[in-house]
C-alpha cells in the first residue's frame, strides 16, 4: 500500500492544486476535457481527500483517457483502412534487396583472404528440386524392404510445398515444428503427422510455447539437404499411424527414417541415381567456373572438402562444366587441395589420417601422407593435419557450406571464416521485395501498433463494447495479413528465415551464429571485387538481408 501510494502521490498532488470541492459539491477543475467554474459563493479552501477518493478519482481520470484512446484508435485504424485499397507510392519506391546479393554477419575483408574451401553438395553441386523427390522414394521404399513398414506406405509421394529447412522434431512427441529466433514454437507452424495443431493443443502438450531446456534435448534439427526429403517423411508416416489408429513410438520413427535416409546416402544409391541421369537432377553453372577461375587468376589457393566419394564429385562436376571445360582440361586443376569422404563434422576435432585415393584402382594407399601433391585425390583425415600439411593459418582461410553444423560450426570454431550457401535465399528475398509482400507487411505492423496502444488502455474500458468491438477487428485484420505473408513463400511454414510475425527464426539464428558472411551461391562472389571489405549494415535488425518496412508509410 504504501508503494502504491507513493506512486499515486505525486499524480495526486498535481491534480489537487486544479481541483477543489464547494460545500454545495460544486467541481472547479479538469472534466470532460474542459475547465468549469462554480459559484463566487464556493470555498477557496480545498477539502482534504481520503486515500479512497484519490484511488477513485485517480480512476476516473484514467477511464475517461482511455476512452479517449480507444476513440482515436478507432479513428486511426478506419483512416488506415482506407489506405489499405491501394500500395502507397512511397512503398513502391523503396529500395529492393539483392537477391544475388552477400550478407554480413561480421566484418571480412577479402583483400586478407588467400585461400578458399568448399563443399560439394549445394555449394558447388546446384540440384533441381528432383533429387528431394529421388531422396524420398529410395527412402521410402528401404522403410517398407528393410524395416518392414506396412506396404501402404510405398503408395507415399513426396510434397514439395510442405517441409522448409531448418523444422524441428520431436521425438518424444512426434511434432514437427518451426522455432523463433528465442526458441519458441510458432502457432501456425507446429504440425503433428500432416495436421497443424491449433494453439490450445500446443498449449496442452507443451504448457508454454517456450522450449526449456529439458524439451530441447529431444529435438533434432532437419537442416542438411536431406531435411526436406526426410521432414515430409517423418510427418506422413507419424499420418499414417494416426489414421490407421495405430500404436508407435514417435522416437523409432525419427531413428527409422533417419537410417534409412542416411543408408540411401552411404550406400550410393543415390549418387547412383544422380550420375544415371545428370540432366534431371544437376543444374549445369558455367558461372561456377568463371568463379573458381577469377580466384585461380587473383593468386588465391582453392581446395574442395566434401564428405562424397570421389567418383561421385567427379561425374557432377565434369557434367556441369562440359560445356565450359576445354577438351583437354579437368576440373581438378582448379584445386590445390581434393579431399572427399572427409566425414564432416568429426574431420574437425579427430585425428584421423589423410590416405591418398588411387582413382584407377579404387583403392587407399597406405604411405604416410605429409605433403597435398597436385592431381591427387585425398580420403578422410583431419584438421589438424590439413593445417599442419598446408601451413594455411585459420583467418586467411574462408570455408564454403550449406549445412550450418556439419560444413561451417567446425571451421568457425577453428578461425576460418565461414560463407554459408543457402539457396533459398534468392527466392525469400524476391518475394520481400514484391510490393504486394511489404504492403502486408507495413499493413501487419500498424495493426501491432494500434493493438500494443489499445492492450495500453488495459482498464474498465477492457469491458466496453468499444474496446471488445476495436481488439476483435484489429485481431481479425492482423491473423489475414500474417496468413497471407506466410503463404506467399510455404503454406504449412512460411519463410525458412522468418515467422509469420516477421521476426527471425531459429535457422536465422544459426546462420547469425556460424555464418560470417551468406549468400545463395558461390558465384555471386563475381559480383563483387576479390579486394572488397565486407561490412556488417549499419542499421542492422538480426539479418543483414532483412528489410524492415515501416507503418508510416500508410501515414504520408
Amino acid at each position: 500500500m504504501a508503494t502504491l501510494r507513493r506512486l499515486i502521490i505525486p499524480f495526486r498532488s498535481s491534480l489537487l492544486q486544479r481541483t477543489s470541492y464547494s460545500h454545495y459539491g460544486c467541481k472547479e477543475g479538469f472534466l470532460g476535457g474542459g475547465y468549469h467554474r462554480c459559484s463566487s459563493i464556493a470555498s477557496s479552501e480545498p477539502k482534504v481527500l481520503k486515500f479512497e477518493d484519490e484511488e477513485k478519482l485517480l480512476g476516473n481520470a484514467k477511464d475517461s483517457l482511455s476512452v479517449e484512446e480507444i476513440s482515436k484508435i478507432r479513428e486511426e485504424y478506419n483512416a488506415a483502412k482506407e489506405k489499405f485499397l491501394k500500395i502507397p507510392d512511397a512503398l513502391k519506391q523503396m529500395p529492393k534487396m539483392n537477391p544475388k546479393g552477400i550478407y554480413v554477419n561480421k566484418n571480412v575483408r577479402l583483400d586478407s583472404i588467400q585461400v578458399y574451401g568448399f563443399d560439394y553438395d549445394y555449394t558447388l553441386a546446384h540440384y533441381s528440386s528432383n533429387l528431394q523427390c529421388l531422396i524420398y522414394e529410395l527412402a521410402k521404399h528401404h522403410l517398407v524392404n528393410e524395416f518392414k513398414y506396412p506396404d501402404t506406405c510405398l503408395e507415399f509421394k513426396y510434397d514439395p510445398t510442405f517441409p522448409i529447412r531448418g523444422l524441428y522434431y520431436d521425438k518424444s512427441k512426434g511434432c514437427l515444428m518451426k522455432l523463433d529466433f528465442f526458441g519458441s514454437i510458432e502457432l501456425d507452424g507446429c504440425y503433428y503427422g500432416r495436421r497443424k495443431l491449433s494453439r490450445e493443443e500446443i498449449d496442452e502438450m507443451y504448457g508454454t510455447r517456450h522450449i526449456g531446456r529439458d524439451q530441447a534435448r529431444e529435438l533434432v534439427c532437419l537442416m542438411d539437404f536431406f531435411c526436406f526429403s526426410e521432414a515430409c517423411l517423418i510427418a506422413d508416416i507419424v499420418q499414417h499411424f494416426v489414421d490407421a489408429k495405430l500404436e508407435f513410438d514417435a522416437r523409432y520413427v525419427y531413428e527409422d527414417v533417419n537410417r534409412a535416409i542416411q543408408f540411401v546416402h552411404n550406400s550410393g544409391l543415390v549418387h547412383r541415381g544422380i550420375l544415371a541421369d545428370p540432366p534431371r537432377y544437376l543444374v549445369k553453372n558455367d558461372q561456377l567456373l568463371r568463379f573458381l577461375r577469377m580466384l585461380k587468376d587473383k593468386g588465391k589457393k582453392l581446395f574442395l572438402l566434401t564428405n562424397s566419394p570421389f567418383y561421385f564429385v567427379d561425374g557432377g562436376m565434369r557434367f556441369m562444366l562440359q560445356d565450359s571445360l576445354g577438351q583437354q582440361d579437368s576440373w581438378k586443376e582448379l584445386f590445390d587441395v581434393v579431399i572427399a569422404k572427409a566425414n564432416k563434422p568429426e574431420f574437425y576435432k579427430s585425428d584421423h589420417p589423410f590416405r591418398c585415393y588411387d582413382v584407377e584402382k579404387d583403392t587407399l594407399a597406405f604411405t604416410k601422407v605429409d605433403a597435398f601433391l597436385p592431381g591427387k585425390i585425398y580420403y578422410h583425415g583431419c584438421l589438424k593435419a590439413f593445417l599442419q600439411i598446408t601451413k594455411w593459418k585459420g583467418p586467411e582461410v574462408i570455408y564454403f557450406g550449406d549445412h550450418l553444423f556439419s560444413d561451417l560450426r567446425g571451421p568457425s570454431k577453428a578461425g576460418w571464416r565461414t560463407a554459408a550457401i543457402i539457396h533459398e535465399l534468392k527466392s525469400e528475398i524476391m518475394i520481400q521485395n514484391d510490393n504486394s509482400y511489404r504492403f502486408e507487411q507495413a499493413k501487419f505492423h500498424i495493426m501491432q501498433e494500434l493493438l500494443g496502444r489499445l492492450h495500453a488502455t488495459a482498464t474498465s474500458s477492457m469491458t466496453s463494447e468499444a474496446y471488445k468491438s476495436l481488439l476483435r477487428e484489429l485481431n481479425d485484420e492482423r491473423q489475414k495479413t500474417r496468413y497471407k505473408m506466410k503463404g506467399m513463400f510455404n503454406k504449412s511454414f512460411g519463410a525458412t528465415f522468418l515467422t509469420d510475425t516477421g521476426q527471425e527464426s531459429a535457422f536465422a539464428y544459426h546462420i547469425h551464429q556460424y555464418a560470417d558472411i551468406y549468400t545463395s551461391k558461390p558465384e555471386n562472389f563475381l559480383y563483387y571485387p576479390p579486394e572488397a571489405w565486407l561490412h556488417v549494415p549499419y542499421d542492422i535488425k538480426i539479418m543483414p538481408h532483412h528489410l524492415k518496412v515501416s507503418s508510416n508509410l500508410f501515414r504520408t
